[in-house]
């Protein structure tokens, strides 16, 4: 009898297969690498999908053809996340093209860079600020608008490990994932409850794109697992995120214990 009690409240916590049905998410990035899993993540439980790009629209069409192979309805929008006003239309134009509101949100897109504080510029700050934290909090902002009165939502924001820790190296592009982490614990207290706002803050997943430059590459004995994090095991996070009403304002690490030697 006791087992039986304890099963039934693990099971009401645990989502069941397709738990996202009926639900709507715009994951932004969400052409190619993690943007991608995360995106088949969201539809593989049932959830439609709006998936943004900005300049990768060959690899966007791919992960569309992909998606709605299994079954649920996929849009495609373009828009450059630099610009504060293009970022609110997104949302605008995300539940337009699915004819119904969005309840989730994933903000994968990102900008990444080099360069010490010395060398950072005006324009450099803001071009790493715009993408990276003005973005996220004006389309979260927006989809709080755009929510029905007694509607319910999730953001998820995807940061980096190193967005507490202190480091001189890639100095803009770590200012702005510091603003996302603060971001996410005082959004989380400003919308509630009409959305829940929580953080996945990842470690070495994949190498980086040949455009990140001189960017320096996380070996296996830096990871206190010794391996490194899969992209299923941040896929699996953000669902447990999604599926646990009682989440909100809260950081998960799939970082293989890296933020531990910060």
């Amino acid at each position: 009898m006791v087992v039986e009690k304890i099963e039934n409240r693990v099971k009401k916590v645990w989502p069941s297969p397709g738990f996202l049905i009926g639900r709507t998410a715009l994951v932004t990035g969400g052409a190619r690498r993690m943007g991608r899993h995360l995106a088949r993540a969201l539809a593989e439980q049932g959830a439609d999908i709006v998936l943004h790009y900005n300049q990768s629209e060959f690899e966007a069409h791919a992960t569309a053809d992909e998606l709605k192979s299994r079954g649920v309805r996929v849009a495609l929008l373009q828009a450059d996340l630099m610009d504060s006003f293009i970022a609110e239309d997104l949302i605008y134009r995300a539940a337009e093209a699915m004819d119904k509101p969005l309840d989730i949100l994933v903000n994968n897109a990102s900008q990444f860079g080099q360069g010490s504080a010395q060398k950072t510029s005006a324009n450099t700050w803001d071009d790493f600020q715009n993408v990276n934290l003005r973005a996220p909090f004006i389309m979260a902002q927006t989809l709080c608008k755009v929510l029905g009165e007694e509607d319910r939502g999730d953001v998820i924001n995807l940061n980096d490990f190193r967005s507490l820790r202190a480091a001189s190296e890639n100095f803009a592009y770590n200012m702005s994932k510091w603003g996302l982490h603060g971001l996410t614990r005082n959004l989380a207290l400003a919308l509630a409850p009409r959305l829940r706002v929580n953080e996945l803050a990842l470690g070495a997943v994949l190498p980086p794109s040949p455009s990140s430059g001189d960017y320096k590459r996380t070996t296996r004995e830096e990871i206190p697992i010794g391996r490194f994090v899969t992209p299923e095991e941040v896929c699996s996070a953000m669902l447990f995120l999604l599926g646990n009403e009682a989440m909100t304002g809260q950081i998960l690490n799939l970082d293989g214990g890296q933020n531990l030697k910060c």
